[in-house]
C-alpha cells in the first residue's frame, strides 16, 4: 500500500505560494484540531525552509534587493511603474542608481514584496550624472559668476 504524502519540501516559487496560503487559511480556520496545528506547524518549517534557502538579500543593496525580487517574481521594470506609481524614466533612474527610493516608494515596494522595509531602507551610492548646457548661446567669454 503506497501513501501520498500532502506536503512535500518546496520546489518552486509556485508551490511556495500554495503553502502560504494554506497556512493562512488554516491559522484562519476556527475549528483548530490537534491535526490542524501539526498541519501549521509542517508548512510553517516547509516555508520557512524554502526562506531561508532563497532569500539570501542581507548582502545586497536596495537596488541589488529589488532587481533581484523582480527576476524572482518575473517583472519588468514596466510592472515597477504600477507597484510605485511613478513614470518609466523614474524606473529608469531608480534602477541605474541615479535616483533613490522615496519612503513612499520603500513602503510600496516592501508591502508588494512582502518584505521588511528595513530591506529597502538602506543606504547605497547614487551615481552622479552632470547637468548638460542646453543653453547654445553660452560663450567662452562670458565670466562665471562666484558666490560669497
Amino acid at each position: 500500500m503506497e501513501t501520498t504524502l500532502k506536503y512535500k519540501v518546496i520546489t518552486s516559487r509556485k508551490q511556495y505560494n500554495e503553502y502560504c496560503k494554506n497556512v493562512y487559511s488554516l491559522l484562519n480556520s476556527k475549528n483548530k484540531t490537534k491535526e490542524i496545528n501539526e498541519e501549521i506547524e509542517l508548512l510553517t518549517v516547509l516555508i520557512e525552509k524554502w526562506d531561508n534557502e532563497h532569500t539570501s538579500f542581507s548582502g545586497l543593496d536596495p537596488i541589488q534587493l529589488l532587481k533581484a525580487l523582480m527576476k524572482e517574481n518575473d517583472l519588468a521594470p514596466n510592472d515597477l511603474m504600477g507597484i510605485m506609481s511613478v513614470t518609466k524614466g523614474m524606473v529608469s533612474e531608480i534602477l541605474n542608481y541615479r535616483k533613490g527610493l522615496s519612503k513612499h516608494n520603500i513602503q510600496l515596494l516592501a508591502s508588494h514584496f512582502k518584505v521588511a522595509q528595513e530591506a529597502f531602507n538602506k543606504h547605497y551610492t547614487l551615481i552622479y550624472r552632470p547637468i548638460k548646457d542646453t543653453n547654445k548661446n553660452t560663450s567662452k567669454n562670458h565670466k562665471k559668476l562666484v558666490y560669497a
